[in-house]
């Protein structure tokens, strides 16, 4: 069960849409180039398990099509509170097709839209084609163009709504692309140019022929880079190859695919490793970080099964029944290294705070209550609970930060020695913060996430945040590790003694 209301979870996103009729000349209105940098885009994709290339509608994993709107957007909610609370995710891109669009699915598939504009979150609504029979072209450009006029009457105004409006048009030369994707913007005008993501040649791959279209100067541009496209390369090619492929345009790019193996245990956090696919996200990753590029990891949920039951390239694992979902990250480094895509602080969720000083004890308060994190009688024992209590200036009171490396910290009572630990190693929501006997273990370990002038404690084994519960102002209130959200139960700051 989640402890608090989904709509306190943080996050910002934009959702997505938009068309009308394509008839023959290209003529675009000539606006102001988009401007630089994309990393406002930190996200992810949703998508159906199978993939998305259907000549049915699209019922992304998680959901049904016998859910409502409102059924649909609660589980939607459970879900964008996960991607938020574990990577910083503000962005969801969700496919659409002819199949889709203006049915009563439709009208339900909605919710997963409406939840995520309305916590801020940004939507790219991205069209796939009907499947591999298509070749990579448009099936149908009579029910497209109906299509994209019905998502942008829909959400042509809605700020947080982003359209892309085809995929990967590999089926298309350049020229033919380039002229489809022009009088696209010239008859969907409801649009705006600025909110629009034209793809790159063949598999969205190559920006440089769009790039250099005066056509697509106001849009963003989507792009598309997997390993499969082209084999191994060593790290310092996989980067040269990206920026190459960028063009002039990385300013105006979003990396709406990329994505590596998370099922299996790869370590991306190897900087001299020799696997391809480590080498790739890495060098994915720095490229991004380098030109303040925003991207949607590839995927969420859904994708390809093949042998497992699900892609071995998504970024979580799915459980939980009817509405009461939950997502568990498989593989904390490539987490890290996508945060690191962002522009994040140590691979984190978000900026941490300034470190604190070496040798100096800390008083820790928690931002609801103004309590002090205290060590529970009897205060020297391992197991001995951590709670808040009012501040008495007491060694089981005061605490030092123990550099643990990776922009991780243990955090030390003065009065025993011994480190905050949630017990047992637990990655569950509810269990309890003590102190044992400093170890290697990941469950000592803690990174400081901004949120203002206060920080999150947020363990590096699972990912969760310490929390007083029910957010309690009374003394004596065990802490324990929860989904991280904005509550200021989880908001602490620290003072010298």
């Amino acid at each position: 069960m989640k402890r608090i209301s989904r709509s306190m979870r943080r996050t910002l996103i934009a959702l997505v849409a938009a068309m009308t009729a394509m008839v023959g000349g290209v003529v675009v209105v000539a606006s102001s180039p988009a401007t630089a940098a994309t990393s406002q885009f930190r996200g992810m994709n949703w998508a159906m398990l199978g993939d998305n290339f259907k000549t049915t509608p699209l019922v992304v994993q998680g959901l049904s099509m016998s859910d409502s709107n409102a059924t649909v957007r609660a589980k939607a909610n459970a879900l964008y509170d996960d991607m938020a609370s574990t990577m910083g995710v503000n962005t969801v891109r969700l496919p659409i097709n002819t199949h889709t669009v203006g049915t009563a699915w439709w009208e339900a598939y909605r919710g997963a839209i409406d939840a995520a504009t309305a916590r801020g979150f940004k939507v790219i609504l991205a069209y796939w084609e009907d499947g591999a029979a298509s070749g990579g072209r448009i099936t149908n450009l009579a029910a497209w163009n109906t299509m994209w006029s019905t998502v942008t009457n829909t959400y042509g105004s809605n700020t947080n709504v982003y359209f892309e409006p085809m995929n990967e048009p590999h089926g298309y030369s350049s020229t033919e692309w380039r002229n489809v994707a022009a009088n696209w913007l010239s008859y969907h005008t409801s649009a705006v140019p600025g909110r629009v993501l034209i793809g790159g040649t063949g598999f969205s791959q190559d920006l440089r022929d769009i790039c250099n279209d005066s056509r697509f100067n106001s849009t963003l541009l989507s792009f598309h880079y997997y390993t499969f496209f082209y084999g191994a390369m060593t790290y310092d090619a996989f980067r040269s190859h990206i920026q190459t492929l960028l063009g002039n345009c990385a300013s105006r790019a979003v990396a709406t695919e990329f994505g590596a193996p998370m099922n299996d245990g790869r370590n991306y956090a190897d900087a001299g490793s020799t696997d391809n696919f480590v080498r790739y996200i890495r060098a994915m990753a720095q490229a991004m970080r380098d030109n303040q590029m925003g991207g949607t990891y590839w995927p969420a949920l859904g994708g390809k099964t093949g042998t497992i039951g699900y892609d071995w390239y998504s970024m979580f694992a799915l459980t939980g029944s009817g509405t009461d979902l939950n997502l568990t990250v498989r593989n904390t480094s490539g987490a890290d290294r996508i945060r690191y895509a962002w522009g994040d602080t140590n691979g984190g969720g978000g900026p941490t705070t300034p470190p604190p000083s070496t040798g100096t004890f800390y008083r820790i308060n928690v931002r609801h209550s103004g309590k002090a994190m205290d060590v529970q009688s009897p205060n020297t024992d391992n197991g001995a609970r951590v709670g808040q209590y009012t501040y008495g200036g007491n060694a089981w009171q005061q605490w030092q930060f123990q550099d643990a490396g990776s922009g991780y910290w243990r955090i030390v009572s003065r009065n025993s020695g011994k480190c905050l630990d949630v017990v047992s190693a637990s990655t569950a929501d509810g269990a309890e913060l003590v102190q044992y006997t400093c170890g290697t273990g990941t469950n000592q370990q803690f990174q400081m996430v901004a949120n203002g002038s206060y920080f999150q404690l947020r363990a590096r084994h699972s990912g969760k945040c310490v929390d007083v519960p029910a957010a309690s102002t009374a003394d004596g209130v065990v802490l324990k590790q929860y989904a991280c959200n904005t509550g200021t139960n989880q908001q602490w700051s620290r003072t010298a003694v």
